[in-house]
């Protein structure tokens, strides 16, 4: 799919990857982007410096905010689900489901909720795309990020059904990635991270090749070659990254 042109609704606008897609997607032409937040103010400075942004309240647990999102956005040609939340926590070292609730909210009932209100706008006729941000966890998991790593594989399969329901549209449909990103969800994670900028201009070449998937930067393509060699062998060094269980 071509960037020049489009119609854009993006999640999570605010975050680090968010922000860098703002700055990629304007540079290569887009003609409007929602930025679908929270919290409109967090997205002041950047609405403030082009006419082609428009902020839009968007919590992805919220019904109400998701159907005025989808309203609002309804001419868009691409969607790109980028918010996501991380607790960081395992499944018995947490003390209750509040946090993995919370994980799959964002990263996949969010999701699914958002892309069934969006089913009629362009984006999800011929020639329209949608991208999912998601995460090397979607493949492999990370106990002490046990639950997020479970909300990633959900939405890995949901990101897979979806694409199988739009073929016959002729619509994109693309899975990124990435593994730990030097954002301020990523920073209990350990260095080496990606640049933000690095996850959102690949995901965008990738669409533009028109890719079914796409791992950015080398962190992320080495992590899944050496998951692809030696599954065993890489969740054997994750298994011994856990929580204490109290």
């Amino acid at each position: 799919m071509k960037i020049e042109g489009s119609v854009v609704l993006l999640t999570g606008a605010n975050g680090g990857i968010g922000r860098e897609f703002v700055k990629e997607l304007l540079a290569r032409g887009a003609t409007k982007i929602y930025l679908g937040v929270r919290d409109a103010s967090s997205v002041e400075d950047l609405v403030s410096a082009s006419d082609r942004l428009v902020a839009v309240q968007l919590d992805l647990a919220n019904p109400e905010q998701i159907e005025s999102a989808a309203r609002i956005a309804s001419d868009i040609t691409l969607l790109i689900n980028n918010a996501g939340a991380a607790a960081f926590s395992g499944a018995l070292s947490a003390n209750d489901t509040t946090a993995a609730r919370a994980e799959m909210e964002a990263n996949y009932f969010g999701v699914l909720a958002l892309t069934q209100a969006l089913r009629r706008a362009p984006a999800f006729q011929t020639g329209g795309a949608l991208v999912n941000i998601l995460s090397v966890l979607s493949h492999i998991t990370l106990p002490i990020a046990g639950t997020y790593s479970a909300s990633k594989a959900a939405a890995l399969h949901l990101t897979r059904t979806l694409r199988a329901e739009l073929k016959a549209r002729g619509v994109q449909v693309l899975a990124v990635l990435p593994a730990q990103t030097d954002t301020a969800m990523g920073a209990p994670l350990p260095e080496p991270k990606l640049k933000p900028h690095d996850v959102a201009a690949e995901a965008l070449d990738a669409l533009a090749a028109g890719q079914e998937e796409v791992f950015p930067g080398e962190l992320s393509k080495t992590t899944e070659k050496a998951f692809r060699d030696d599954p065993a062998g890489i969740q054997a060094h994750m298994a011994n990254l856990v929580h204490a269980i109290s």
